[in-house]
């Protein structure tokens, strides 16, 4: 049976991350330690972070793996880190990092709901500000 794609344990609230490694390797881990990716899909996500940033604007980043990633991707899955300081992603501020990780073309309608979200600035504020993991999933699945 599938994992669910964003579970509390996904989410990780009110982080403090120094520069665009550590927020790649810390939004990937989370994949990584909940069985949805293997460790070599992180350094995929860095890779990927080389050839074109993730930074899509409104304080969001959405680290993934390149396309010859799909090999270490074992479950499709999110990841959502909160850093309400901000950090630095190539003179961008990013406060919402969402990690992604899909099977075959599952990431599509995965990316689609994200962008939906992603879209409202209230939306990313209500993230940033969320206190705990469930408003956040709330969030997410309010979109169809």
């Amino acid at each position: 049976m599938a994992k669910d794609i964003l579970t509390k344990a996904n989410v990780h609230l009110n982080k403090k991350l120094n520069g665009k490694e550590e927020a790649i390797r810390y939004t990937g881990g989370v994949l990584v330690e909940n069985g949805y990716v293997k460790d070599a899909y992180v350094e995929k996500m860095l890779e990927r972070e080389e050839v074109t940033s993730t930074y899509m604007g409104n304080y969001v980043a959405i680290p993934h793996g390149t396309e010859d990633a799909k090999e270490s991707v074992l479950e499709t899955g999110l990841s959502v880190v909160t850093v309400p300081e901000g950090v630095d992603f190539d003179g961008n501020t990013v406060k919402v990092l969402i990690g992604i990780a899909g099977k075959g073309d599952e990431h599509l309608e995965v990316l689609s709901k994200i962008a939906i979200v992603c879209s409202e600035e209230e939306n990313i504020q209500k993230i940033v500000d969320a206190t705990s993991e469930e408003e956040i999933i709330d969030l997410f699945n309010e979109v169809n």
